[in-house]
């Protein structure tokens, strides 16, 4: 059976006219193009009846502004996201065909059965055949690469996944998931990724690059630290604290607080959002941000980040900040 290379849908819709330019990129193994800018459904566990309906709120307004890419998994809120991103699309006019949907199999269903209950589950929940994207959400020492691997192919092979992506992949991890494949390809590994957080991805970029995976990064703005919160003194939930990696730990904490205000200074000066050096920063890095965003009006205040570009010479400036080389 030769690759697949069409979307798994197989049909495309005009974008908006008023829609944001958000670009894209190839995408391996598909025809479908792979947006710069994507809206993370993940959510703090809040699944309340207030927090559902303003959750499908911000889809919308997402989806009116402009975005196209929407990242989700079977594990934010036990399916809850995947089901309010699914009834949020089909009310969009033509089922939402030109929507670019990502999912996630947790790191606890890796074995080749649960694989395939996972997708299946998964698509019941978004109300779709197919899914454009599907990711490992974390590799599981337990399970051999090459099970998942092999599952995962044969669903793509079905025409059920467009392609084929993993998450928090060291590059040892990618070098044996893309052996265990015989015709499909690894399209992207979405890593934690950020001007301040750079453990996870600095040391697959080279590997990536020269197999032509692309970088997805979760929590661009570092937890909201890059659109500016918690500068001016204002306390850091526990809830964020606990999501957040080591970014606000004790230890680490007063430098980063340091350099983030150092790069607020800069943005200031460069008469641009904060968020927009972070944003376009990481698009020079060759990586695609996926912005969680639980508000509608985060969803504007994001794309206005996004329309803001920065000269290089202030995004060489930010890179060196962040990195403490001044700040």
């Amino acid at each position: 059976m030769t690759a697949r290379t069409r979307s798994p849908r197989g049909k495309k819709a005009p974008a908006a006219a008023d829609a944001p330019l958000i670009p894209s990129r190839p995408m391996p193994g598909s025809e479908r193009p792979h947006p710069a800018l994507g809206v993370g459904l993940w959510n703090l566990g809040r699944w309340n009846a207030e927090d559902e309906a303003r959750t499908k709120a911000t889809i919308g307004r997402a989806w009116e502004a402009g975005f196209r890419w929407f990242d989700t998994a079977e594990v934010y809120g036990s399916g809850r996201s995947e089901r309010l991103l699914g009834e949020v699309l089909r009310r969009t006019a033509g089922d939402a065909p030109d929507a670019f949907v990502v999912s996630k199999v947790s790191w606890e269903h890796l074995r080749p059965a649960q694989v395939r209950a996972s997708l299946v589950n998964s698509l019941e929940r978004l109300g779709q055949s197919s899914i454009d994207l599907y990711l490992v959400h974390a590799p599981d020492p337990h399970v051999p690469l090459t099970d998942t691997m092999s599952a995962l192919e044969a669903l793509w092979k079905e025409g059920k996944i467009g392609a084929i992506g993993v998450s928090n992949f060291s590059e040892e991890e990618l070098v044996a998931a893309s052996a265990a494949l015989s015709e499909a390809r690894i399209a992207v590994n979405q890593v934690r990724y950020n001007l301040f957080d750079r453990d996870e991805a600095e040391p697959v970029r080279a590997y990536c690059r020269d197999h032509g995976i692309l970088l997805e990064a979760y929590s661009p703005l570092a937890r909201g630290l890059l659109h500016g919160r918690y500068l001016t003194g204002k306390g850091i939930p526990a809830e964020v604290r606990r999501y957040a990696h080591r970014l606000f730990e004790p230890d680490r904490l007063p430098t980063i607080l340091e350099r983030g205000r150092a790069l607020a200074a800069l943005a200031e000066e460069a008469e641009v959002p904060l968020a927009s050096i972070a944003l376009h920063w990481l698009e020079r890095q060759g990586a695609s941000a996926v912005i969680g965003m639980s508000r509608p009006e985060q969803v504007d205040s994001n794309l206005a980040a996004w329309r803001a570009r920065p000269s290089e010479d202030v995004l060489d400036r930010a890179d060196a900040i962040a990195r403490g080389d001044r700040a």
